[in-house]
């Protein structure tokens, strides 16, 4: 499978919003496509999400979208960005759709993240060739196109990542990791040479034990990974 970049992903059902649209328009679409955010166009250029906290915001009806303060307009990835990258905007972010843009900066579309984890599971694997990492990190260490790259140098691959705050350390997260290979000491011993702490891993082979066989089917039903 070649790596999936935003342009792949692109959801057409979910349009974009204008300017010059209405309030009662925007909360009416938010409410259609049930989403939390939609996308601000003028003309082709992206100028931000419009939120249904924006809208509660507004004593007016019918004001324009011209007229009312929206934010996330430095949210937004790269036609060519791997789709990790749409991850990890969103997760920092707190949306549930990424905008997308092409090289002269104009909109192509959105990606969701429904769409970017379905993504994840497009990787056949046999049952029993796969592994669990979990690392726990800084927030501001996070980076799942970074982590991932350090997983592919060691002809792997990240079939699905859970986020989650550490539930010991609030300024920290953790991260759990399904590889589609339980062979993983030189994943490990990479990501460890660059600094990421590694807390408990899972192999689903037929060599282990009955014990870890429970607990690695466990995470996995946890997760829904």
């Amino acid at each position: 499978m070649h790596s999936m970049i935003a342009e792949d992903l692109l959801n057409q059902m979910i349009p974009p919003l204008k300017l010059t649209d209405s309030t009662e328009k925007a909360a009416r679409w938010l409410e259609e496509f049930h989403v939390g955010q939609l996308p601000v166009l003028e003309n082709r250029q992206f100028r931000g999400l419009i939120t249904e906290a924006d809208l509660l915001d507004q004593d007016k009806p019918n004001q324009l979208l011209s007229d009312v303060p929206f934010g996330y307009a430095q949210v937004h990835v790269q036609h060519d960005q791997h789709f990790y990258s749409i991850i990890e905007v969103a997760v920092q972010n707190r949306v549930q759709l990424v905008p997308v843009l092409d090289d002269q900066q104009e909109y192509l579309g959105l990606v969701t993240v429904s769409d970017t984890l379905a993504a994840f599971g497009k990787v056949p694997v046999a049952t029993g060739q796969q592994g669990i990492i979990v690392l726990v990190m800084e927030e501001r260490d996070y980076s799942l196109s970074q982590i991932s790259r350090y997983v592919e140098e060691n002809n792997a691959k990240i079939m699905s990542a859970h986020v989650a705050q550490d539930e010991h350390d609030q300024y920290k997260i953790r991260l759990t990791l399904k590889l589609n290979t339980p062979n993983l000491t030189r994943i490990i011993a990479t990501l460890e040479r660059f600094g990421y702490s590694i807390t408990a891993q899972f192999s689903g082979t037929a060599e282990v034990s009955e014990d870890e066989q429970e607990r690695f089917d466990a995470l996995l039903k946890y997760l829904s990974l």
